[in-house]
C-alpha cells in the first residue's frame, strides 16, 4: 500500500500534469497564421492559463505571480528554463513543467516581459504563518542581496522578495535546500541561493523568513 507521502506526491505529479496538459490544449487550438499572431497568443492566452489572467499567480499548479515582477528577472527564468538550467531536476515537478512552455524565441521573451510589465500589481493574500521575529534574525542573510527592504537589486541579480506569493517563496527555498534547485553548472545565481540557504535548517526556519517577508511594505 502506498504511504501518505507517495500518494501525496503522485496527487502533486497529477494535479500539475493536468495543468499542463491543459495548457498544451490550448495551444493547440489556437491557429498561428502570422508572427504577430504567434506572439498574441503566447502572450494572451498561453501564460495566463496557468498564472492568471491578472498575473497573480496559482497555488494549486504552482504557478507563481508575474505581476509586479522585474523585466530582467523573468527574461532570465525564461531563458534558463528554455535551456534546461532550471527545471532541470525531476523532483522539480513545476519546474519540469515550465520547461516546454519556455520554448520561445528571443522576440517572443521579449513580448511577454514587455507584456506582463504592464500588469497592474495587486498585493498577494497572506497563507504562511510563521514567527516573524525569528524570521528577521534569519532574513540578515537574505538581505545581503535582495535588500533590507526585499526589494531586490538588480545589480546582484538578486529580485524581490517582498509580494511573491509566500507559497510559492516556500517551495522555492524548499528546493534550494534539498537541491532541487540551484545545482546546476551553468546556473550561476542559483549556486548563490543553494549556498546562502544553509541556515534555514527545517521548514519551520523556512517558513519563519516568509513570515518576515510578509510583514515588509512591498511598495
Amino acid at each position: 500500500m502506498l504511504s501518505f507521502v507517495a500518494l501525496n506526491a503522485c496527487h502533486k505529479i497529477w494535479r500539475l500534469a493536468s495543468g499542463v496538459l491543459a495548457v498544451l490544449a490550448v495551444y493547440q487550438l489556437i491557429p498561428c497564421t502570422t508572427a504577430a499572431a504567434e506572439r498574441e497568443h503566447y502572450n494572451d492566452r498561453y501564460c495566463t492559463t496557468c498564472h492568471g489572467t491578472d498575473g497573480r499567480g496559482n497555488e494549486g499548479i504552482e504557478a507563481p505571480r508575474l505581476a509586479g515582477m522585474e523585466g530582467w528577472y523573468l527574461r532570465r527564468q525564461l531563458e534558463n528554463f528554455r535551456a534546461g538550467i532550471r527545471g532541470y531536476h525531476p523532483m522539480d515537478t513545476a519546474g519540469s513543467a515550465m520547461r516546454p512552455m519556455a520554448k520561445l524565441t528571443d522576440e517572443s521573451i521579449a513580448d511577454i516581459v514587455a507584456w506582463v510589465g504592464g500588469w497592474d500589481y495587486q498585493p498577494s493574500e497572506i497563507t504562511i504563518e510563521g514567527d516573524v521575529q525569528s524570521g528577521e534574525l534569519l532574513y540578515g542573510v537574505c538581505a545581503t542581496c535582495h535588500g533590507m527592504d526585499a526589494k531586490g537589486n538588480a545589480a546582484m541579480g538578486a529580485p524581490a522578495l517582498a509580494g511573491q506569493n509566500d507559497w510559492y517563496l516556500v517551495t522555492q527555498l524548499s528546493n534550494f535546500v534539498v537541491g532541487y534547485r540551484g545545482r546546476h553548472e551553468d546556473d550561476r545565481y542559483g549556486q548563490q541561493m543553494a549556498a546562502m540557504v544553509g541556515t534555514l535548517t527545517d521548514k519551520s526556519a523556512i517558513r519563519d523568513v516568509v513570515a518576515y517577508i510578509n510583514s515588509l511594505e512591498v511598495r
